[in-house]
């Protein structure tokens, strides 16, 4: 499977009989799924299908889908409301007119309302229920265009985050081999501050200067970062292989390349070390940026 970015659009239209209707489909980065679905009052029973549908294609992302339709030759029936107009001028009867007034005229009494009734003529069920059908069939052509969309832009995306993904795995070899953060390294150091210390002239404790100094070396061994920040290298390099809405998972991989960076740095006693740590953060922050837009 390959990536999918969460950003994208699409439209479909279609006719059938009188009836025109289009869908239109944005997609938005977004933490998990939130579809919002407007439907005309009409096509009320096509809503819950397209939910269906839409989930069935979508695995996250703000979804905003839209659909229109009219009928160009509406058919109308036009109706007198006999009873209510006999009710009309039975009430007129009883209302004595003043001689300004002129009696009320056929046409007055059809303006009020309820007394013309004007009825659009509906689909018969089997009409509907075909209308329906060509309305989701058009939606489903929606999806598999923003499909398309949505997987161009994630092979960029995918080809971005394996590029940047082997950058960060280049910089962890780097400081794992720099001479600085060797054994014998760390220990030359402390020895110098300790001989400085010492040619102050002061005295000191050697068994607690001893413990110190152990103590030190301890807090600056980055062995255990440099073993997880290439463990997260593996993990992240064949979830992007294995493809599919992995965004999630790319996302909690970054948080923890950028602690385990956050830690190298502030372990770091070592120039060079600091350098490449300060790099290190810069790859994975881009990478993790990267990573929000994946689905």
């Amino acid at each position: 499977m390959s990536l999918a970015s969460m950003t994208g659009f699409a439209r479909a239209h279609d006719s059938l009989g009188p009836w025109r209707y289009a869908w239109e489909i944005k997609t938005v980065n977004s933490k998990g799924l939130d579809l919002r679905l407007r439907v005309p009052p009409n096509f009320d029973a096509v809503e819950v299908k397209a939910r269906a549908l839409i989930s069935g294609r979508i695995a996250r992302g703000s979804c905003f889908a839209n659909l229109t339709a009219r009928r160009d030759d509406a058919v109308v029936e036009t109706r007198i409301n006999r009873p209510a107009l006999e009710r009309l001028l039975k009430a007129l009867d009883d209302v004595p007119l003043h001689a300004s007034l002129r009696p009320a005229s056929l046409d007055g009494l059809l303006a009020v309302r309820g007394i013309v009734e004007v009825i659009e003529m509906e689909d018969d069920e089997e009409q509907r229920n075909a209308l329906d059908a060509k309305v989701l069939a058009t939606l489903a052509q929606a999806l598999e265009a923003l499909t398309a969309s949505r997987a161009s832009e994630g092979a960029v995306i995918g080809d971005v985050l394996t590029a940047r993904l082997a950058r960060i795995g280049e910089l962890t070899a780097q400081a794992e081999a720099l001479p600085g953060r060797s054994a014998e390294a760390v220990r030359a150091r402390l020895a110098t501050q300790i001989a400085a210390l010492l040619e102050t002239g002061h005295s000191f404790d050697a068994q607690r200067l001893h413990q110190e100094a152990v103590l030190l070396a301890v807090k600056a061994d980055i062995r255990e970062e440099l073993d997880r920040l290439k463990a997260h290298v593996v993990s992240a390099g064949e979830l992007i292989g294995k493809g599919g809405p992995i965004g999630r998972r790319l996302d909690f991989l970054a948080q923890e390349l950028s602690r385990e960076t956050n830690t190298l740095c502030a372990k770091s006693n070592d120039g060079a070390l600091t350098a490449l740590g300060l790099e290190l953060k810069i790859e994975v922050e881009q990478w993790r940026e990267q990573v929000q837009n994946i689905e």
